[in-house]
């Protein structure tokens, strides 16, 4: 049986005028994941001026390499949009390896429960 994966997933709500900005690191962000060997998926969506990232990872240390891999790219992010929500999601041991971590992001953790795991 397959673990469950970890999932990340944030909201920015980009400052106005600032939209064109935004859209143009998306690239950027999903050329500098394509490298991570633990990234399960990683795409972005808008709704107006919110960006939504949809990612998932093997576990809690592959979520912090991609954190870590971005760093840049979030920096700027950041400079033309707030991060408004983020969502993790996973087995209780991986989330409870991020909690530390990522305490300074303010995340609401959702801790897996059951479900398909392929």
């Amino acid at each position: 049986m397959s673990t469950p994966a970890v999932s990340i997933h944030p909201y920015f709500k980009v400052h106005p005028e600032k939209l064109g900005e935004a859209k143009a690191l998306l690239p950027q962000f999903v050329a500098r994941t394509k490298t991570e060997t633990g990234c399960l998926y990683y795409e972005f969506t808008l709704s107006g001026d919110i960006v939504f990232c949809r990612e998932a990872y093997h576990d809690a240390e592959a979520v912090l390499a991609h954190l870590e891999n971005v760093d840049a790219q979030l920096k700027e992010m950041l400079s033309v949009a707030d991060l408004i929500r983020l969502e993790l999601h996973g087995p209780a041991a991986e989330i409870e390896k991020l909690m530390a971590p990522l305490a300074g992001l303010n995340p609401i953790w959702f801790i897996y429960e059951t479900g398909v795991v392929k």
